[in-house]
């Protein structure tokens, strides 16, 4: 059940990180692999601790601006030299800098494709541009330059080459990795999957502080809005389902504390959606078998999100449920009122 105060910000950002890296063929780990090596830059540097936990957080929601719009997502792995790359980092900015909790990482974000050598809309360059900022930018373009479909050993010379000839990025970051490039730990820590558990678990260092419900409601509230611009029909729509969730609580004489549940549950329900591509979101007519397929996958990425994030058991299993049915019709687990092993645990 959900505990107030309770939640580690990590445990949260987390689990959001993962819903930006949903897809229609499941989920990637783009946001999880740079972090692991903004990690790797930030302590030979020496950062802060303070310094770390933002460049970690930052990059795990780097790319928050382009989760909402499938072209966008293309445009920042296979493109770098095209303006159009600053325009997800720019909406990023826009989503969190008004943020009592995420505003320290906004900045961050803005900038984490701005070049070294200049010729930015933001009109930085060089050292000016924020140091946590240099840093995603080079682990970015690290990340997304490794081939899945062979060993990373042969393929780690070609990367720091090509991001040594790249007047882009901070030289002396660029120093840094090349250091410890040679190490094939650094590169095994990236492609390694068992580890990235591990490197998540390991982030608890990061302080005392808890999220506290009305925190956790906060930047709900900035994932629903994520979430509703993937399509121009749902502008408002998790704010609403909120709403009403919360007003028919009160009708059945739930407590506050339950009503603010329901309330996190409205807005967190279609995170799964970010799985959708736009162009089946906002085809005008019937839905294909395959299309469909793709729709009823949501609220299954919906309780797998939410299912990370420590006493959120019961709003994950309410907030995945909402396309069942008492006669076992919806879906996913079409069984009655969706009670079944699926999404009990």
């Amino acid at each position: 059940m959900f505990s107030t105060g309770a939640i580690h910000p990590v445990n949260f950002i987390q689990a959001m990180s993962t819903a930006l890296e949903m897809s229609s063929k499941g989920i990637s780990s783009h946001h999880c692999r740079t972090a692991i090596i903004v990690k790797h830059i930030g302590e030979e540097l020496n950062l802060t601790q303070n310094d770390m936990q933002v460049l970690i957080y930052a990059s795990l929601l780097h790319d928050i601006g382009a989760a909402a719009n499938w072209d966008e997502k293309h445009n920042i792995v296979h493109v770098d030299k095209d303006e159009s790359i600053f325009n997800h980092a720019e909406a990023g900015y826009n989503l969190l800098k008004d943020s009592a909790q995420l505003s320290p990482l906004s900045s961050a974000i803005r900038h984490h494709h701005d070049r070294f050598n200049g010729g930015n809309p933001s009109g930085l360059s060089g050292y000016d541009i924020p140091l946590v900022s240099r840093i995603i930018h080079v682990a970015d373009r690290i990340e997304v330059s490794i081939m899945s479909d062979c060993h990373i050993f042969p393929q780690r010379e070609k990367i720091i080459v090509a991001i040594r000839d790249n007047s882009f990025f901070d030289p002396e970051i660029v120093d840094v990795v090349s250091g410890f490039a040679l190490k094939d730990y650094f590169w095994l820590d990236i492609v390694n999957p068992s580890y990235q558990s591990r490197f998540l678990r390991g982030l608890d260092y990061f302080g005392k502080l808890k999220f506290s419900a009305h925190d956790i409601e906060q930047i709900a509230h900035i994932f629903a809005n994520v979430v509703d611009a993937t399509s121009s029909y749902t502008a408002t729509h998790s704010k609403n389902v909120a709403r009403i969730a919360e007003l028919l609580a009160h009708m059945y004489g739930f407590s506050e504390e339950e009503q603010q549940l329901f309330r996190m549950a409205g807005l967190l329900h279609d995170i799964g959606k970010l799985s959708i591509p736009n162009e089946i979101l906002d085809k005008p007519g019937n839905l294909n078998f395959a299309e469909a397929s793709i729709v009823v996958q949501h609220p299954y990425y919906t309780l797998r999100v939410l299912e990370q994030i420590e006493g959120f058991d019961m709003l994950a299993i309410w907030a995945s449920r909402h396309h069942e049915k008492l006669n076992g019709a919806g879906y996913p687990s079409k069984s009655p009122a969706g009670i079944s092993a699926w999404g009990a645990a």
